[in-house]
């Protein structure tokens, strides 16, 4: 009778030892001793079976006094194999005076029909040293504790920084574009080697298009087409514009930008390019009229600007005037 008595006993207190380990709370620093102001971390774990809920506390600002809290908590769960899951909660943490601390025991928290249980961990011991730096003749002197801790760059410090390297990549990169697209007008607006004089080819290919006779055909757009590139041609023999790639607004600039007079003359070229545009673009039908009409007016636009060369000019001087020029 007295050893069944004494199994029992054994039985009861092994089975409230089982069940006060269904929980392990841990709680501790990542070392025992730190200098003033060195940043590490203190960790609680708990492992609980997966069906179990357990609550563990949260610390604001500081641990307990003199161990001031920087980040945290950063939570984290993992499974164990033996059916637990592991929960750990992870502060990051400093202090700025030197002595032995001790953080009491930290409690998960669980509740149930029969009330609350809680189960604790050990204390957590930290001594904080001060740096002695200072030579044995020099102790009232005035020093650093200890160099700063390095903090990590968060996304409002790096995103100004990125954006300035992207504009600045930008304003790179429009630079080079317009240096490009300048460098391509200016070999553009080379002046090309011409055999013949630039009235000379105009009024050649003019005569020409005459012959073909092409609006009377039927052929309008075609011969408006002809007509204004045939004048675009020549601006570009003559004035050194690349009219043949520039709009009608553009050409008309360019030529006014080179101290071109806005007279009667202009206003023929005006007419036969902007005529030409609202053929080739508006479909527009022009009458008969129109189309002599805007030749007669390029025929007088390039007899009127036409540049003869030096020696073309000095033959037709009468003879005085050609021996004084000579």
């Amino acid at each position: 009778m007295k050893n069944f008595r004494l199994i029992c006993l054994f039985t009861a207190v092994f089975a409230l030892n089982a069940r006060a380990q269904d929980v392990l709370v841990e709680a501790r620093f990542d070392t025992s001793s730190i200098f003033i102001g060195d940043q590490i971390k203190f960790s609680i774990t708990a492992d609980k079976p997966s069906g179990v809920e357990l609550i563990l506390p949260f610390f604001y600002d500081t641990l307990v006094k003199g161990i001031e809290i920087l980040k945290g908590p950063v939570i984290d769960s993992s499974q164990l194999d033996n059916g637990y899951v592991r929960i750990k909660h992870e502060y990051l943490v400093t202090s700025f005076d030197s002595g032995f601390y001790q953080v009491p025991p930290v409690y998960g928290e669980t509740k149930s029909e029969s009330g609350i249980r809680r189960y604790y961990s050990d204390y957590s011991w930290l001594k904080v040293i001060r740096v002695n730096i200072t030579p044995p003749d020099s102790s009232s002197a005035i020093f650093d504790i200890i160099d700063p801790g390095k903090v990590p760059l968060t996304a409002d410090e790096i995103l100004p920084w990125i954006l300035l390297i992207a504009g600045i990549g930008f304003a790179i990169w429009m630079l080079i574009r317009l240096v490009k697209r300048y460098i391509k007008r200016e070999k553009a607006m080379v002046k090309p080697e011409i055999k013949e004089p630039a009235h000379v080819i105009a009024f050649r290919e003019l005569d020409k298009l005459k012959d073909a006779k092409l609006w009377q055909k039927g052929e309008v757009k075609q011969y408006y087409s002809r007509l204004t590139e045939i004048i675009r041609q020549y601006i570009m023999n003559r004035y050194l514009i690349s009219a043949l790639e520039l709009t009608t607004i553009e050409i008309l600039n360019a030529l006014l930008e080179k101290g071109i007079k806005e007279d009667e003359i202009f206003r023929k070229l005006r007419t036969v390019l902007t005529g030409g545009d609202l053929v080739k673009f508006a479909k527009y039908q022009p009458e008969p009229s129109e189309n002599e009409l805007h030749f007669d007016y390029a025929w007088d636009y390039v007899k009127a600007t036409m540049q003869l060369p030096e020696m073309e000019s000095v033959e037709s001087l009468t003879g005085s005037e050609k021996k004084e020029a000579l």
